[in-house]
């Protein structure tokens, strides 16, 4: 720990605050709460006094306890070398306009090492100092406009940092620490001149003692804890329920703004909090487009529309995708790919196991779908370039806070307990495409999130159907009542 010297404490708005000289610099530390007086202290974010609905006693956010919290730090620090120090700034507010902010969504590495789910602070963890968190301090203007914030009381007494200052002691305190560090590793994507700009954070970098800390905290996030697990099978079973219902109301209303629509709609009504990214709705060719945004097209008999969602539960995040037809039935060319799609998912999903890699099921699925792209005659040669015309994209990546999770790890690396990982074939053939005529225009992706297990996999959104006759008899038959629903209450409504 850093030395404190020479302590006085006053009361200040119910707030024991202790006034310390460190290294020489005066600053102040909030400690405690002087005294209670039955009073909701609100931080900002939920907690177990303001939101017992969502949290127990002991839990900083949602199914994540103050003790995993202490001991995701105590893991981090024993990745990095002794004598050095960690920077992590919290994600920064984006503006939609001059005065209207983007929704804000909190940097997953800060989040993880915190539990702060707000912006404006700069987190630092050090073997000497623990953590230690820079937080901002709101004006009474602030909290007029934008509400209560966590400051340096949360920090301490929500978020069980070991130090906290106001963010606008950093200048003063920050530079002690990094002269008594060896190494300096920081979050490069949240990174802010404030800690960079100091004289100090240039001196290491200068020497080349400056580093990325993703690794590290990746490493730390690859493998997810039993409470981890558990949020995401919640997030994972909302998307597959969200989705079901979209499926079923496709027939009704075959929009892709409206599908989109429901998907989230029906996502927040299960709880969470948001859409893990914006929902791909591709009708007929759109579903060609792999990161398909628009959804702005109205969806034809005939076609097929491809919808790629997934939600965000508590910081845990989903992905899926299934390709249907809203009308009811699949044509024979649509058929014969759905088929090959689904037998490469079903086949990779079999491969899940720890020791393989994401690595070894891609390649495994590139010879399973060129073999059958040659046999049905789209592709007239074996060759990769072909191949990558059709799908160019990889056969899954990491999930977990992330949608794109732990990027900075090898999807060569072999696969461990724990670990969750999304396998998903596709193939999207352009309305031009040189070949034959009944597969042009049709993008067709099957997407499931897999948990590797002790003995194999676990599939997360197994509940959602996929198979040709399961889709076809949900559509026609609940999906049908379905619409018959919609016309009546449309009938009455305008009666």
């Amino acid at each position: 720990m850093l030395l404190i010297e020479k302590s006085v404490c006053v009361v200040v708005q119910s707030t024991l605050y202790s006034f310390h000289t460190v290294g020489g610099i005066c600053s102040n530390v909030a400690k405690t709460r002087a005294y209670s007086i039955n009073k909701v202290y609100d931080v900002g974010q939920p907690t177990a006094v303001t939101h017992p609905e969502l949290l127990n006693e002991g839990y900083i956010t949602p199914g994540i306890t103050s003790e995993e919290y202490i001991s995701r730090r105590q893991r981090l620090l024993e990745l990095l070398p002794e004598k050095s120090l960690a920077i992590i700034a919290a994600a920064q507010v984006k503006m939609m306009t001059d005065v209207v902010p983007y929704t804000f969504r909190q940097d997953a590495d800060y989040l993880y090492i915190t539990g702060c789910q707000q912006p404006g602070g700069i987190a630092v963890l050090g073997h000497d100092c623990g953590l230690c968190m820079f937080m901002p301090e709101a004006s009474s203007q602030d909290v007029i406009w934008q509400g209560q914030t966590a400051g340096v009381g949360a920090a301490l007494d929500t978020f069980k940092a070991d130090q906290s200052f106001p963010i606008d002691k950093l200048h003063q305190i920050l530079p002690k620490m990094l002269g008594n560090s060896s190494k300096l590793f920081h979050n490069v994507k949240t990174a802010i001149p404030t800690y960079m700009d100091l004289e100090a954070f240039q001196k290491l970098a200068y020497n080349g003692k400056v580093k990325d800390l993703s690794p590290h905290i990746h490493e730390a996030r690859w493998i997810k804890s039993a409470s981890e697990l558990k949020l995401m099978r919640d997030s994972a079973s909302i998307a597959c329920q969200a989705l079901l219902q979209t499926m079923l109301h496709s027939k009704a209303f075959p929009y892709e703004g409206m599908l989109s629509a429901k998907v989230e709609y029906e996502c927040k009504m299960r709880g969470a909090q948001r859409m893990a990214f914006n929902p791909v709705v591709g009708g007929g060719p759109n579903g060609t487009v792999i990161h398909y945004s628009r959804n702005d097209q109205k969806i034809k008999d005939g076609e097929l529309v491809l919808m790629d969602v997934g939600c965000e539960l508590h910081g845990y995040v989903s992905d899926l995708t299934r390709t249907w037809p809203p009308f009811g039935s699949f044509s024979p060319g649509q058929e014969e790919l759905y088929d090959l799609i689904l037998e490469t998912n079903k086949e990779c999903v079999k491969l899940c196991k720890p020791g393989m890699s994401i690595g070894d099921i891609h390649n495994y699925s590139v010879e399973m779908l060129r073999k059958g792209f040659k046999e049905m005659g789209i592709l007239k040669t074996d060759q990769p370039p072909s191949y990558h015309q059709l799908n160019p994209t990889n056969i899954g990546h990491y999930l977990g806070m992330d949608v794109h999770d732990c990027s900075t790890i090898s999807y060569d690396r072999p696969l461990k307990p724990g670990v969750v990982i999304t396998i998903e074939p596709g193939v999207y053939i352009p309305a031009d495409f040189d070949g034959p005529e009944r597969y042009q225009g049709i993008g067709i992706r099957i997407e499931d999130e897999i948990l590797i297990t002790e003995s194999g996999y676990e599939v997360l959104t197994g509940s959602i159907p996929k198979e040709i006759k399961h889709i076809e008899s949900l559509l026609n038959n609940y999906g049908s009542g379905m619409v018959m629903q919609t016309h009546h209450k449309m009938r009455a409504a305008s009666s």
